[in-house]
């Protein structure tokens, strides 16, 4: 049953609000010094994640300082392919890197991914101690297609030719790639919301890569799959997509996934969005992080302008990615006071 009296959840649910509910991508990171003083004490990034605990104080550390309407757990989404055996390690300085992949080797381990189901559970105990009863918990994953290419290109890309020429010259292995991150993205998503997860958020990150007609074989068809397997256990879970680089391409992903809001890059005009996207489902975005990086006068006018394109329908403020590391805090609190009127 669905807290329906907090904001965020409200809004999903197709109700507008008199000022948006907001949180922000990343909002547990760097940035913040309690994240930097906890990340010295505890060593590396997985090391964080998979401490119950330790992964519990960082989702809490924004909501403290900012009450943000949404707590996101602490996590990454490259849960799936260390759950499935593949190596994963994070190397300061250069992010995430995986061992070598076999996928006739993979088999999904979700005993691997308790401490993440832990973590949740222990947040959404800590929300009500703290008496943050309005913050509604997010859960999340990558989505298939952007877990992939991290999985064969061992890592970051810019332009992802291992993952392509993987697809286009391998497509029925590639297929099988697919259909395994398909099926435990589903089991994953669903043990999260049996552990406190109120709503579920899908990153389909690198979905701007895709031509059309590959967006619609690997990012539609997979989050429409596993959407469908979560709706099987619990039919009422809200479910945000956030197919970052979409373009034009957002509004089949909206109607044909079976999400309950889309997620907007920074790149999507909110005119454009307000008119193509709201009129189907409550949308969410899309400050570029850039601009709260920079701060003044024009972050402000930036944000007052989303919220004036957004204003007539339900909508969840947010960034259009993630806040960079350097972001001061100052204009975090300037972007709070201006979302809050």
């Amino acid at each position: 049953m669905l807290n329906q009296h907090k904001p965020f959840l409200k809004t999903l649910s197709g109700k507008k609000q008199d000022k948006p509910p907001f949180w922000f991508m990343r909002q547990a990171g760097r940035y913040l010094p309690e994240y930097r003083a906890l990340r010295a004490e505890k060593g590396g990034f997985l090391a964080m994640a998979f401490d119950p605990k330790a992964a519990c104080e960082i989702t809490m550390q924004p909501i403290r300082r900012f009450e943000m309407d949404a707590a996101i757990i602490f996590s990454d989404i490259l849960t799936i392919p260390m759950a499935l055996g593949q190596h994963l390690e994070f190397v300061a300085g250069e992010g995430p890197k995986l061992g070598e992949l076999n996928i006739s080797k993979l088999k999904y381990d979700d005993d691997i991914l308790q401490p993440v189901y832990e973590a949740l559970s222990k947040t959404s105990a800590q929300l009500k101690a703290e008496n943050y009863t309005n913050t509604a918990l997010i859960g999340f994953s990558g989505a298939p297609w952007t877990v992939a290419t991290y999985m064969i290109e061992g890592g970051s890309s810019k332009d992802f030719m291992k993952t392509k020429l993987f697809a286009y010259q391998q497509p029925d292995l590639f297929d099988e790639l697919i259909e395994i991150l398909t099926n435990s993205t589903a089991q994953y998503l669903i043990k999260q919301v049996e552990a406190g997860a109120e709503t579920l958020q899908i990153f389909d990150s690198w979905a701007g890569a895709l031509d059309a007609e590959s967006f619609e074989k690997y990012s539609i068809e997979p989050i429409k799959k596993i959407i469908s397997q979560v709706r099987e256990k619990y039919p009422d879970i809200p479910i945000i997509g956030f197919p970052k680089g979409a373009g034009t391409g957002l509004i089949k992903f909206a109607k044909q996934t079976g999400i309950t809001a889309i997620g907007l890059d920074s790149q999507t005009h909110p005119q454009w969005a307000a008119q193509n996207l709201q009129s189907l489902m409550p949308v969410q975005g899309n400050l570029d992080p850039m601009m709260l990086m920079a701060g003044g006068e024009k972050m402000q006018k930036a944000a007052a302008l989303i919220m004036e394109n957004f204003a007539s329908k339900p909508y969840i403020f947010n960034l259009g990615h993630g806040i960079h590391k350097d972001t001061p805090i100052a204009h975090v609190e300037k972007l709070v006071e201006t979302l809050r009127g």
